[in-house]
């Protein structure tokens, strides 16, 4: 594609020591510190910031995808989803996006754009900007062995079919792909928490099978009890040299014991600062999409929302192995627009990813954690002046997971790399505009007006047959369910 851009990025490219907020070399115990999604600048027209109010976009990188599972089951059952779990960036990321890989650790950067399409409601001056990253895949060989504690919910509410059932059979197959050296721990709750097998190499996988057959259901939803446990169990079965993981499987409604995130979420951040990250697996067609998404951020990890066994066998064969390395710690992304040639911007989603441009650098303000594999992509609407070559300077900054030292690297995007045609634009890039835009229509905020969803169907149709992938094709029919609920 004539207007694709592409920097490659290895680990050692920059060691960014010396810049502003890395002295000192902080440990991981001193990181933390808030969000501060206020620090974006005052939207203006449209939810734009406008360039003069502040040029600077800044965001943690996130790789969770579990607002898109869900709302895809929830439009497959007729039902439109709540807005406030609709979240676009997770749309636009459950999708493969076709990104090539860095040659060594950290990131691939990506940057490509294009007029909107006619269909989009006052296009003339408005741009499609995508940054994308990605890291290197994996090699079986290459990954560290794991200990993996598995924190199952077993209330009531996990009875109705495609729950703990689903759960068990994703368990069964991820126990048989481990390897013989890998360590398996099964924690339950329900009203109360009981380790259910402590940390086991997988090479006694009976014992892990039987112990997996053995969940059944039982009472309440003490959600805080489990994690609780299921990270003492981590926390004594730590295995040094080894990926240290707490996994918990969940339809997140907690209804006894700590129920509020916020005190929850503490007790994460400190276990994830001792190298315990949190990943999440949603189920169940009541979710409590809010609770889960906080835990699995706060705790360094991600979250995924499967709705039925196919899915949940590929997040289990697939995700879940590629998570039990890590390619970049707390990976932020910093895009700085030019005035002379932008008057506005809207990043699409990532308001809870949202950082203060000022702790772009600082190394106490939690970013992202990024594995091998994964992809990672923004998408701007942009509004232009009419003059000006510059748009935006891209720069990406992470730490590298061994040496812990900050890494960095730097792209530049051209007016002329976001001013062809959308029609003639990369087929992924047609799909995320109608990704990222089925979600601004689900969850009605600014930008949600400007587009149809039967014009969304179309494109993503388009894209489908270009790219034939089933999954752009079921977007495209999702879209079209969700026009016939509106």
């Amino acid at each position: 594609m004539a207007n694709n851009r592409l920097w490659l990025v290895t680990g050692t490219v920059v060691a960014a020591l010396a810049l502003t907020g890395c002295s000192g070399g902080a440990s991981d115990s001193q990181r933390g510190g808030s969000r501060a999604p206020e620090a974006q600048g005052r939207p203006g027209k449209g939810g734009e910031t406008r360039t003069d109010d502040d040029p600077q976009s800044t965001f943690a990188v996130d790789v969770d995808t579990a607002s898109y599972g869900y709302a895809k089951r929830l439009l497959q059952e007729g039902r439109l989803p709540e807005r406030g779990t609709v979240r676009p960036e997770e749309f636009i990321n459950a999708f493969d996006q076709e990104y090539g890989e860095p040659r060594g650790d950290g990131f691939a950067v990506h940057v490509d754009g294009s007029r909107m399409p006619r269909t989009h409601r006052g296009a003339t001056d408005l741009r499609l900007l995508r940054v994308g990253l990605q890291t290197r895949a994996e090699d079986a060989t290459e990954r560290r062995d794991a200990a993996l504690t598995f924190v199952v919910d077993v209330s009531g509410s996990m009875a109705e079919p495609a729950r703990l059932d689903l759960v068990q059979d994703a368990l069964h197959t991820l126990v048989t792909q481990l390897r013989a050296t890998d360590s398996v721990a099964i924690v339950t709750f329900s009203s109360r928490a009981r380790v259910v097998r402590t940390l086991t190499r997988v090479a006694k996988k009976g014992d892990l099978h039987a112990a997996i057959d053995a969940l059944e259901v039982e009472e309440s939803t003490n959600l805080e009890a489990g994690l609780v446990l299921g990270y003492q169990v981590a926390r004594d079965g730590f295995r040094t040299g080894a990926t240290n993981r707490v996994i918990i499987l969940s339809d997140g409604l907690a209804n006894v014991g700590n129920t509020d995130p916020a005190p929850i979420v503490a007790q994460i951040r400190e276990e994830a600062r001792k190298q315990i990250a949190l990943l999440g697996v949603g189920v169940g067609s009541d979710y409590g999409d809010e609770l889960m998404e906080q835990l699995a951020d706060k705790g360094d990890g991600f979250v995924v929302y499967v709705s039925d066994r196919t899915e949940a066998r590929k997040v289990f064969v697939q995700q879940l192995p590629a998570t039990l390395s890590v390619r970049a710690l707390d990976a932020k992304v910093q895009v700085a627009f030019d005035p002379q040639a932008v008057v506005s911007y809207r990043l699409i989603g990532y308001e809870n990813r949202a950082v203060a441009d000022e702790d772009f650098r600082n190394r106490r303000v939690d970013g992202g954690e990024v594995g091998p594999g994964h992809s990672v992509t923004a998408l701007y609407a942009v509004r232009l002046t009419g003059s000006g070559d510059r748009v935006a300077r891209v720069d990406v900054r992470w730490h590298d997971p061994r040496s812990r030292e900050a890494q960095e690297v730097t792209a530049t995007v051209d007016v002329s790399d976001v001013d062809g045609p959308f029609l003639e634009a990369a087929s992924r890039l047609q799909m995320c505009y109608a990704a990222g835009f089925l979600a601004e229509r689900l969850r009605s905020e600014s930008g949600a007006g400007d587009v149809r969803l039967r014009d969304l169907a179309e494109i993503a149709s388009g894209a489908a047959a270009k790219t034939e992938d089933p999954a752009v094709r079921e977007l495209a029919n999702l879209i079209r369910r969700a026009d016939e609920l509106s």
